[in-house]
């Protein structure tokens, strides 16, 4: 199953993404609860309330599908005119991986890493597909970075790398934007990457977020970058040197993970800037396409 995050005139909505369309689940929820249990509850509008309330889950999901499909109500409740947004807008962490292919820590001329190399990108930058990323005018270097990302659905910490499946709420695609000059000049003052990296509009996310029932451990997805349909990027997370079980386990060792928090796995090779006017494309096998135009500040 696939979830998205829209926007409608009935505001911010939780959608169930199907192939003859979207079905907006957080009117669906409300009417399976009041039919199944007879009890009435306030909407979940957003993917981040179903993650803290322990229901963005395949059995959720499911039981409200089933729902609708026997009681003859999905035309009901598709919807008819929205806007994709981030599928998750505010999590309450954003980990990041670098160096997390071989080809790509080598193309910067920097060692293979021996252990993962975590950083954090702020949640205020990220944005969701067909938003503009803001390229500001003093910048003189932005590349964009495909990549694997996931979602915690399960708090939990030194989490055992063969249970990290079950902390993993769903998968999706994230574009790691980079301000590549101002990284290479806080490499070489020894100062963190949190500037070059976490800049407003500088973590794409979406199109959706695809369950566990869908994608599962151990993950091989191809994933691809385009710029103006130019393929600038193309690896399968088989290449990551740490699978995302290895940095569910790693992560949790030094931090809790919490419900909403978000994992973005790292970049294969093939860094390009891109400049106002280009259109980048990221796509990962299995999930989406994530489209957003690069616009000049």
């Amino acid at each position: 199953m696939q979830v998205v995050q829209y926007r409608s005139g009935q505001g911010l909505r939780v959608g169930l993404l199907q192939a003859a369309g979207v079905l907006d689940f957080t009117g669906a929820y409300q009417a399976y609860r009041l039919v199944t249990s007879g009890q009435a509850e306030p909407p979940y509008t957003g993917t981040e309330d179903l993650l803290a309330a322990g229901l963005f889950t395949v059995e959720t999901f499911g039981a409200v599908a089933r729902f609708l499909q026997e009681h003859g109500l999905q035309d009901q409740y598709r919807v008819q005119e929205y806007r994709l947004e981030a599928p998750l807008r505010r999590p309450g962490k954003i980990i990041a991986l670098g160096r997390n292919y071989a080809a790509h820590a080598l193309e910067h001329g920097r060692e293979i890493p021996t252990e993962p190399i975590i950083f954090a990108k702020p949640p205020s930058s990220i944005v969701g597909p067909e938003a503009p990323v803001i390229y500001k005018p003093w910048l003189t270097r932005m590349d964009p970075e495909v990549e694997l990302a996931f979602i915690i659905g399960r708090a939990g910490a030194d989490i055992p790398r063969e249970r990290a499946g079950e902390h993993i709420a769903g998968w999706t695609v994230a574009n790691d934007v980079t301000a590549r000059d101002l990284q290479f000049q806080d490499i070489a003052q020894a100062q963190p990457w949190f500037r070059s990296k976490g800049m407003d509009t500088f973590c794409p996310l979406g199109p959706c977020i695809v369950l566990p029932d869908e994608i599962t451990l151990p993950v091989a997805l191809d994933l691809e970058l385009r710029v103006n349909g130019q393929v600038r990027q193309r690896d399968n997370t088989r290449s990551l040197i740490f699978p995302p079980d290895a940095l569910v386990a790693f992560i949790s060792r030094y931090m809790s993970l919490e419900p909403g928090d978000l994992i973005c796995t790292g970049t294969p090779e093939g860094m390009k800037p891109v400049l106002p006017g280009d259109l980048m494309e990221a796509t990962v096998q299995g999930i989406g396409t994530l489209r957003n135009p690069v616009v000049a500040g």
